[in-house]
């Protein structure tokens, strides 16, 4: 772990909020805030990065295999937020590079802008306003649907996914979902009835999306669910772009199948083709759901402190490679790290609720440090 432990020189590339800044350099990080290296080419970046430790990024920074590859004294990728699709994680695994993020410090704005677009979607809120500061007056046109009594269908019941959960059953929506990573008795504790994805899609009068982009969910909304779906379903994205097959969709709009769609979130970022978001059934915001005041501040107070207390050796929190700290350790802690890991695995497949806490024995001193 020593490789780690000096780290302290720290590149900000994005508009992170100025308490992770304070907070770093009060715990005697050098820290250097540069927010056009965002847009610049990939050459500058590496350029700037020849002698940091500490690259933090929201999501504009696409931090590739090559910038990885080119900046040998990095050691830690912080992002402040919780998608890390714009982060090559297997490249910066292959060199020992953590990638941290903040995966509870937008779940709140993510989940309350997921349940603003299902309503407005239900009341025809962004036509409706359209129409009036046009000067027109259609009551009768904007006419739309109660949520009472409609199922919603939750795809990912993780943070967000449960929060939102939480707050449409207000409205008595029947609340469903799919989660691979969960089963049926840990979802009824927060209220959501369990299916699998071709049990659920017929199901549904919404859908909304709250899985990471990857390879297993890169389109996964396309032709072939929406055949499978209700005639006239709504879909509701603030995830990722890419989950969501947009050709498929305009299709499924223009068709009927598809009565309605909130998008937050797009393949090309900010988008060149206007298709989808000039349709006329298209609700869309330019990825706002961690855009609030509120959430910003959160993610960069925890950035700070997650990054403080992993160099000061007191928490590892947020790691999502945690493969790139193991190979860090001496060669004869290994076959314990990996005694670990299926332990691990044994007990989240049989554990009908998550651990609250962690307790581990050892008869014999170990050459690392145990973060809990």
């Amino acid at each position: 772990m020593d490789s780690y432990g000096d780290m302290n020189r720290v590149l900000i590339t994005e508009d992170v909020d100025s308490q992770c800044v304070d907070m770093l350099t009060a715990n005697g990080f050098s820290v250097e805030k540069d927010i056009k290296l965002s847009k610049q080419p990939q050459e500058e970046l590496i350029k700037r990065l020849q002698e940091v430790d500490i690259l933090i990024v929201r999501s504009a920074t696409k931090v590739t295999n090559a910038v990885i590859e080119g900046s040998p004294r990095l050691k830690l990728i912080g992002r402040a937020g919780t998608g890390t699709d714009n982060i090559d994680t297997e490249a910066a695994t292959r060199h020992g590079i953590l990638v941290m993020n903040t995966p509870s410090g937008n779940t709140l704005s993510a989940a309350e802008h997921t349940c603003t677009l299902i309503c407005s979607l239900a009341r025809n809120i962004s036509n409706a306003c359209a129409s009036l500061k046009s000067g027109a007056w259609k009551r009768t046109e904007f006419t739309g649907e109660e949520l009472n009594g409609k199922t919603l269908a939750i795809i990912g019941l993780g943070k967000i996914g449960r929060e939102v959960a939480k707050r449409m059953q207000s409205f008595n929506m029947k609340t469903i979902g799919y989660d691979p990573l969960i089963n049926a008795e840990q979802s009824l504790t927060f209220g959501v009835e369990f299916f699998e994805l071709k049990e659920l899609w017929p199901l549904a009068d919404y859908i909304t999306i709250h899985v990471p982009l990857m390879e297993g969910t890169y389109h996964l909304i396309n032709n072939e669910v929406f055949l499978l779906c209700k005639q006239g379903v709504k879909l509701i994205n603030v995830a990722r772009g890419g989950i969501i097959d947009e050709n498929s969709l305009l299709n499924a709009l223009n068709s009927g199948q598809c009565s309605g769609a909130a998008l937050d979130v797009f393949e090309e970022e900010p988008p060149t083709d206007f298709k989808l978001i000039q349709h006329p059934l298209v609700v869309c915001t330019p990825h706002l759901g961690a855009s609030t005041r509120e959430a910003q501040k959160r993610v960069a107070i925890d950035l700070a402190q997650q990054i403080i207390d992993f160099k000061q050796g007191h928490a590892l929190i947020g790691v999502v490679n945690g493969s790139a700290v193991t190979s860090q350790f001496a060669q004869g802690n290994r076959p314990i790290l990996c005694l670990c890991k299926r332990l691990g695995q044994i007990i989240g497949a049989s554990s009908l609720s998550t651990p609250t806490e962690i307790s581990l024995s050892f008869n014999r001193k170990l050459n690392f440090r145990i973060f809990c």
